[in-house]
């Protein structure tokens, strides 16, 4: 066992294949190509990510490590193992944008905590805070509720239920969805949130097809509706009597 201990990188990548690495900044593209320690959510992304900054190393020569809804939940300790026990830097990534930000590397990250192992967040783009500064909501209190429910009578339920909470704290309510859904997510809106709630939704961050919109739901039913088929997209609204 070493006595020096590794760190945990906590690694930002693109949000879309197509948008490359112009967000990211250099130091970040740097410290990647030295490490040989991944913890990802899939060999095959992020292997193509690798692969656009020109990584150096045979990924032979790596470890890999998944972490997605398939790991069994008796391996994640060995994951921060090398880094722990070793000495050796580990990277953890994300699918898309930043690590541990409604993505499983939460469970990592609290694990190096455990282990002493010094964790190092980096700079890189984030949907979730790309699509709230462009919503003209407030960023001064805000809430992420990750996915709300597939079913439309539930989502229905689940919008008052945020449109609720948003008045009564006065802050905006972000959640993400798959994007077959999206049409479900706009057209259900705007049938049950109220004629004043501010309604809006980023899409397609960080590329050139980029839609950011925000309008009351009256201002919205004026309009005609938004082409947001099979588009990743951050959804929000905020209550405004």
């Amino acid at each position: 066992m070493s006595s020096k201990r590794g760190k945990l990188y906590l690694i930002p990548t693109p949000l879309s294949p197509e948008d490359g690495l112009f967000a990211l900044p250099e130091y970040v593209i740097t410290q990647v190509r030295e490490l040989r320690v991944f913890i990802v959510e899939k060999h095959k992304t992020a292997r193509a990510f690798l692969r656009q900054m020109e990584f150096p190393a045979h990924f032979d020569e790596c470890r890999w490590f998944e972490l997605n809804k398939f790991t069994e939940p008796r391996d994640i300790p060995t994951f921060i193992r090398p880094a722990a026990e070793e000495g050796l830097d580990t990277g953890l990534m994300s699918e898309a944008g930043a690590p541990a930000i409604a993505d499983p590397g939460s469970k990592i990250v609290r694990l190096a905590y455990r282990y002493g192992v010094e964790v190092v967040p980096m700079v890189g783009p984030s949907a979730i805070f790309l699509a709230l500064m462009a919503s003209g909501m407030s960023g001064q209190r805000f809430t992420f509720h990750g996915y709300l429910s597939p079913k439309r009578p539930q989502l229905a339920k689940d919008l008052k239920k945020l449109e609720a909470q948003s008045l009564r704290n006065q802050e905006t309510q972000v959640w993400i969805e798959a994007p077959y859904r999206n049409k479900m997510v706009f057209e259900t809106a705007m049938q049950v949130l109220a004629q004043t709630t501010y309604f809006g939704f980023a899409a397609d961050l960080t590329l050139p097809t980029q839609l950011n919109r925000v309008h009351t739901i009256m201002e919205w039913k004026r309009m005609r509706a938004p082409d947001l088929h099979k588009r990743p997209a951050v959804f929000m609204l905020m209550g405004n009597k």
